[in-house]
């Protein structure tokens, strides 16, 4: 990958707040001008939660690992995969899209989360996203169940960390 994976800092927070706008009206995208917002980044700095990927300055890619009770409290992740954290606000340039950089963001987690004593990764995906879930099934993702959250669809995917 000719990209770096960085932890997010203070100095990137416009720029990521500007490429989660970048992703509203997009097919598929819950998102709007109330989420997510400059709260959701200083929440995930806070917790050293947030990372970019960069193309030499440019912040091309962002993800965090989040923690949302209603997520969390969803019956369909595996107690026995416990603790688990959910991937959360990956973002992609949409000048860079389709390239893998979110199969990237999510390796990346998946290391970080590991690294943190997680024992697996959870995320939602929109279930009539084709080109997301392609995208993770190269992965060996579970789909654990479905969900109706953010006026969306979605599918509620599981993988242990190894």
């Amino acid at each position: 990958m000719k990209y770096i994976i960085l932890d997010a800092t203070e100095n990137d927070k416009e720029e990521i707040l500007s490429l989660y706008k970048k992703q509203i009206g997009r097919e598929f995208c819950p998102w709007n001008e109330h989420y997510p917002t400059m709260e959701e980044i200083d929440f995930d700095l806070s917790r050293a939660s947030l990372f970019v990927m960069k193309d030499g300055g440019k912040i091309i890619a962002a993800a965090s690992i989040d923690q949302d009770e209603q997520v969390e409290q969803l019956e369909c992740w595996s107690s026995a995969l416990a603790p688990g954290a959910e991937m959360s606000r990956l973002a992609v340039d949409p000048e860079y899209q389709n390239q893998g950089l979110a199969r990237e963001m999510l390796l990346h987690g998946m290391a970080v989360m590991k690294k943190r004593g997680y024992k697996s990764i959870h995320f939602l995906v929109n279930k009539h996203n084709v080109k997301a879930l392609n995208s993770y099934n190269h992965l060996n993702f579970d789909i654990v169940g479905e969900c109706f959250m953010y006026e969306q669809p979605f599918l509620c995917y599981e993988k242990e960390i190894e």
